[in-house]
């Protein structure tokens, strides 16, 4: 999922793409896009504490996902080396006090994990929790630089796809910025963790992700007796998703079968496939001024397929299904819902 200053997505004829904000990179990626991307890690993000040459402490980013996980319990050791997911090494000489987010995923995590009075700037489309919404903003696709420098930010949090563009301008300042791009529900976990040593709230970062794992288990235990659904997803008009996403994830871990998952990534939707392929249940995100439900039901020959004629047609809250951050379980619970309600009442 690319934006230049016509993706003022405000206006209702783009609004979808920029609801779409964070999954929108990994479509990049698949598509050959954005530059600064280094391609899809496998593994997510592992803290590996260990001792450099010079002593400090060190925590790098393993696309193997086979380093030890950060000590909950334990609070960071600085200076702190990081390695982050452009390959690019960042040492913070004391715990920050000034964070900046370029995405509402990382806006989202700072706060789940009790970093919130550490924020000080966040991009226009960080609304969650609201008074995130009160910070200072730092621009959208297009991130302001000089709206960041003004921050005086000790670190600031980026994507390496979405905004690869500005993590080299600011890094060209002599700005710490430690850019990540989780493409998984584990990834995303550890990427929570990642956040927790970087900011020294490694217990917040502890208790995120347990909580996650435990939505986690709750609906993979509630859905591992029920018959597998085919699911057509379709999260913005006219793409849906394939195979090495989270969403690909999240319908699996529901107890769903994605209709798409033969192809890779992200793509536009092939409608005479999808009546082929006749999805049992068809989910959509609830976007403000979009009718994507109307969409869906307009194409030729959909009227076929059983999950309109059956009326199993679900639509899931957007935000947390689009966002790698904390509620990426709570779309997790609402996928689950749809595909089996009668095991979700």
């Amino acid at each position: 999922m690319t934006r230049t200053n016509a993706f003022h997505y405000r206006r209702k004829k783009y609004i979808a793409w920029f609801a779409a904000f964070l999954l929108l990179p990994m479509l990049l990626a698949a598509c050959g896009g954005d530059g600064g991307s280094t391609g899809n890690g496998a593994g997510g993000l592992t803290a590996e504490n260990g001792g450099d040459a010079t002593g400090n402490e060190t925590v790098s980013e393993s696309d193997s996902g086979g380093g030890p996980e950060a000590d909950a319990g334990a609070g960071t050791v600085y200076p702190l080396t990081v390695t982050d997911k452009t390959g690019a090494e960042i040492t913070l000489e004391k715990a920050p006090e000034r964070v900046v987010m370029l995405g509402p995923s990382d806006t989202e995590i700072v706060y789940a994990i009790g970093a919130g009075s550490l924020a000080v700037g966040a991009d226009e489309y960080s609304n969650y929790p609201a008074e995130a919404a009160q910070l200072p903003k730092v621009g959208d696709m297009n991130t302001n630089i000089e709206a960041v420098a003004a921050l005086n930010p000790d670190l600031v949090l980026a994507s390496a796809s979405m905004n690869a563009a500005a993590v080299d301008s600011l890094r060209q300042l002599g700005m710490a910025v430690y850019a990540s791009d989780p493409q998984t529900l584990e990834e995303t976990i550890a990427h929570i963790e990642q956040v927790g040593v970087l900011l020294n709230r490694q217990e917040g970062a502890a208790a995120v992700v347990d909580e996650m794992r435990a939505a986690i288990r709750y609906v993979t235990d509630t859905v591992k007796d029920a018959e597998p659904l085919s699911v057509y997803l379709e999260f913005s008009p006219g793409w849906t998703i394939g195979s090495g996403t989270f969403l690909d994830e999240l319908v699996r871990l529901a107890g769903g079968v994605n209709i798409s998952s033969d192809q890779q990534g992200w793509f536009e939707v092939d409608a005479e496939a999808v009546i082929g392929r006749n999805p049992a249940v068809i989910i959509y995100p609830e976007i403000e001024g979009v009718d994507l439900l109307g969409g869906i039901l307009s194409r030729p020959g959909w009227d076929r397929i059983d999950a309109v004629k059956n009326g199993r047609l679900h639509a899931v809250s957007n935000d947390p299904l689009v966002r790698v951050g904390p509620r990426l379980t709570d779309g997790l619970k609402e996928i689950a819902a749809a595909i089996h309600p009668d095991l979700f009442p």
